[in-house]
This record gives C-alpha cells, sequence and structure tokens, in this order.
C-alpha cells in the first residue's frame, strides 16, 4: 500500500520522521528504496518484503502505516503485526480498530513485553467548546481541504518549517493520527464524542497559544464528504481560526468514492468563509495545491490557473518549499481584526 492514498500515515512519517525508520515492509517494492518509488518522501529508507527481513535492521517499533477505510486492520498485516508483538517490539496504530480491544494481541503482548500504543485514542475528559479559543493571542490558521488525502497536514508541516526558520514562535497542532505520530502530541478528533469535537479543537488551539505566536490546525475530512463531514465543521467553529488555507488537488472534481460533485476553487472559497462568516469570521488567504501527479510544466499551469481562477496566492508546498506561501500567511494575518486589537489599531 506504500504507493497509494492508503498509505498516507507512511507517507507522513517517511517525510518528516524519515531519520527514525530503518525499513519499510511492502513486498511490491521489495529490494527498493523508499526514494526509487515516492522522491518527494525524501526518505532512502530500504523496502523488504516481510517483517522477519526488516528484523535485520534492529528496529524498536512496528508502525501500522495505512490508513484504511473504517479504520480497521488489514488481514495480510496481522501475521506481521503479531510477529512483530512475539519479538517485544512496540507495535503503534493510528487505526480505528484499537490494540489494547484484540484479545489475542493483548494476551501475546502480556507474554513478551511489548507495548501497544492506540495513537487514536482520544484523552479522557474533553470539555465542552466554551469560546476561551476567541480569547487567545496567537494567530490561529486552520487547513480546510476539498476532500480527505489532499494535503492539509503536509501543508501546515510545510508552513511551519518556513515559519521557524523565518524565526516565527509557531506551533503545528495534530488533529489526526499521523500528525500525532509527528509532532508528538495532539488529539485524534475523529475518535472523539461529536458534541465534544469543538472542545477538543479549542483546547488544542488554547494549549498551543501559551507556546507560539501562530498556530497551525491541521484539517481533518471535506464538509462536502458524506461521511467525513462532521469532523470538518467541528475543526471549523472549534479551532476558531483566523485564517484558513484550501488545499485541493489538482483538478480533482469529485470526492474520492462518491458521487458528490466539488464545487470550482472560487466556489470552495466562498462557501468555506459563509460557514464561519456568521460564527467567527476568516479569510482564505492561501490555496495549497497538491500538483503531486502532475509533471513540472503541468505543475505550473495547474498553479497559474487557480490563482487566476481565485485571486488568492496559490503553490505546491511539497514541490516548492512554504516560504513563500507563510509570506503569504504572514502578510494575511497582519490586517485580521486580533492583529489589529493588538496593536492598539483604530
Amino acid at each position: 500500500m506504500l504507493a497509494t492514498s492508503s498509505g498516507k500515515t507512511a507517507h507522513g512519517v517517511l517525510r518528516y520522521r524519515g531519520d527514525s525508520v530503518v525499513a519499510v515492509v511492502d513486498s511490491k517494492f521489495a529490494g527498493k528504496r523508499v526514494n526509487d518509488v515516492l522522491p518527494w518522501l525524501g526518505s532512502t529508507a530500504p523496502i523488504v518484503a516481510s517483517f522477519q527481513e526488516a528484523l535485520a535492521y534492529e528496529p524498536s517499533a512496528l508502525l501500522i502505516g495505512v490508513a484504511t477505510e473504517g479504520g480497521r486492520l488489514p488481514a495480510e498485516h496481522r501475521a506481521a503485526v503479531l510477529a512483530a508483538v512475539d519479538a517485544g517490539l512496540e507495535i503503534v496504530s493510528g487505526l480505528h480498530e484499537l490494540l489494547r480491544d484484540d484479545a489475542e494481541i493483548v494476551a501475546r503482548a502480556e507474554r513478551s513485553g511489548s507495548r501497544l500504543w492506540d495513537v487514536r485514542l482520544p484523552p479522557a475528559n474533553i470539555p465542552l467548546f466554551s469560546g476561551a479559543a476567541y480569547r487567545v493571542p496567537s494567530q490561529v490558521v486552520l487547513a480546510i481541504g476539498s476532500d480527505c488525502a489532499v494535503g492539509k497536514m503536509t501543508a501546515m508541516l510545510e508552513i511551519e518549517r518556513a515559519a521557524k526558520t523565518s524565526g516565527t514562535r509557531v506551533e503545528f497542532v495534530a488533529t489526526g493520527q499521523t500528525g500525532i505520530l509527528i509532532a508528538g502530541k495532539g488529539i485524534a478528533v475523529d475518535r472523539v464524542i461529536s458534541d465534544f469535537v469543538t472542545g477538543a479543537a479549542e483546547q488544542l488551539v488554547v494549549q498551543a497559544s501559551a507556546e507560539a505566536d501562530v498556530v497551525l490546525v491541521e484539517g481533518q475530512g471535506g464538509i462536502f464528504h458524506p461521511a467525513y463531514a462532521p469532523v470538518t465543521f467541528g475543526l471549523l467553529y472549534g479551532s476558531a481560526p483566523d485564517a484558513l488555507v484550501l488545499c485541493h488537488r489538482a483538478n480533482k472534481t469529485h470526492i474520492d468514492g462518491w458521487d458528490v460533485e466539488l464545487p470550482d476553487l472560487a466556489g470552495l472559497v466562498a462557501i468555506h468563509e459563509e460557514l464561519v462568516g456568521r460564527i467567527k469570521p476568516a479569510r482564505v488567504v492561501a490555496i495549497a495545491l497538491d500538483t503531486s501527479a502532475l509533471d513540472e510544466p503541468s505543475a505550473r499551469d495547474a498553479i497559474a490557473r487557480a490563482a487566476e481562477q481565485t485571486g488568492l496566492f496559490v503553490d505546491d508546498p511539497v514541490r516548492s518549499g512554504g516560504t513563500a506561501m507563510w509570506r503569504t500567511i504572514e502578510q494575511a494575518l497582519r490586517g485580521t481584526t486580533k492583529a489589529l486589537l493588538a496593536t492598539g489599531a483604530p
């Protein structure tokens, strides 16, 4: 699954924590290295055919690097997981199907001393939304997307990298399993009871605001996705953003797997701004366009067309780096109501 969208958990960890990955198990590409298959990940980790082969690289943990529909452990991965448990490795899973609820895995972990980490398990006692997010001094930027798997996390991480390079106190807020694995903290909001999703988002923003001048919130789902829209709305309202970054895949017209046609980019911008406008207004200040399926000339054309259609700054932060996008966001944040109040402007 490495070269499919189901491998996005592995993709994120390989790109942003690649130094901790000693090997990747994928029989389809065995004998290659990650950068032979997906160069944009920037990883030279070897790919092996089986978990037993991976043991030669002396791993300390096994990450289940797939994001499956419904969050279930694929049957074909079970043998490798059990072998890793028996070998005493830590098992790290971002699936909805919790390791701690699997009697066989738990029993074998108790015998071997293997530690089980269910990344998606939310903390206890998440509060209801209180409005505290409206009062944080930090500027809050939320990634929104036309669909799932269009680069919301990736865009925020590239922007964070550029902002930190410029000397800004900035913090990435993880709201999904892959983001948590990269940041080392966060809440997988799609596992939170629906009434408390806004409270979870608010809690993350309030906590991050104590350490950063700009908070970059990882988005989830999409407002037109029949299955995943609720979590998107929870983040839209709960994080109380001051600005939005719209993420989209070039040439995408429908929700993946559904007969749901998407508005054009200008329509996506207008609809999101209308949704938040009556509660906590925020503008789309930039568009992060995933052009990974295009060659360089086609990518440049797609970016130019999107900019012409919307009048906004458009770029692919993976292809180009996040510096230009961060500068655009930084400039836009200077004009927000929160910035004006902070400077005492009339």
